[in-house]
């Protein structure tokens, strides 16, 4: 069972949709009980940092994700889902992240690019990263977004696109898996992504 973390993300629905069309059993969830026993955990995520944090405190569901996490359940955090895994983010000085990985979220640099970044870039995938088994080299995914991750740990990084600067696009770290982009937008190489997370043991 593959469960969703409800706290209001925009992006839930396509989420399962793609699960489902994988087979995958999915559910979507933001009971603390349903949530620790799931044999997989996906934390979604579009719009602005500092509220998705008060949607997670809002729904006590901080200590939820902490736990997920200590208990070695496989964890993917998906765009907004990355970054809230991370230390802080410009977009939302105020408020902290999680900080179960370290790193901070920065803005995209207008340097003559459109910003938000929405649209198809292909990643430059480290070696033998779980998520990206059975894919060609540099294959494209789909963004949207405005801020990016700068991981303060190089090691943890599986995947980086180009957009104006170096954007760590995907991280890996024991449990825990995550991507800026959308794989549940990106058609044959998304589901490919959400399959590999799928089959973890």
């Amino acid at each position: 069972m593959i469960t969703i973390i409800d706290y209001d993300a925009g992006n839930l629905r396509s989420v399962e949709k793609a699960l489902i069309s994988l087979g995958e059993e999915v559910t979507i969830s933001r009971d603390k009980e349903e949530i620790l026993r799931a044999d997989k955990v996906i934390l979604p995520g579009v719009g602005a940092f500092g509220d998705a944090m008060d949607k997670l405190l809002h729904y006590h569901l901080i200590d939820t994700i902490y736990q997920v996490i200590e208990q070695k359940t496989p964890f993917l955090g998906i765009c907004l889902g990355q970054q809230l895994l991370f230390e802080r983010s410009e977009e939302c000085e105020d408020r902290k992240g999680l900080g179960i990985l370290k790193g901070e979220i920065l803005r995209i640099p207008d340097r003559g690019l459109k910003v938000p970044h929405m649209g198809w870039n292909s990643l430059q995938i480290r070696k033998g990263a779980v998520l990206f088994q059975g894919l060609e080299d540099f294959p494209y995914v789909y963004f949207v977004h405005s801020y990016y991750l700068k991981a303060a740990e190089e090691e943890i990084v599986a995947a980086v696109t180009e957009y104006g600067v170096s954007i760590h696009a995907s991280v890996e770290k024991d449990n825990i898996f995550a991507c800026q982009f959308h794989p549940e937008k990106s058609g044959r190489v998304g589901l490919q992504i959400l399959k590999n997370f799928a089959a973890i043991k």
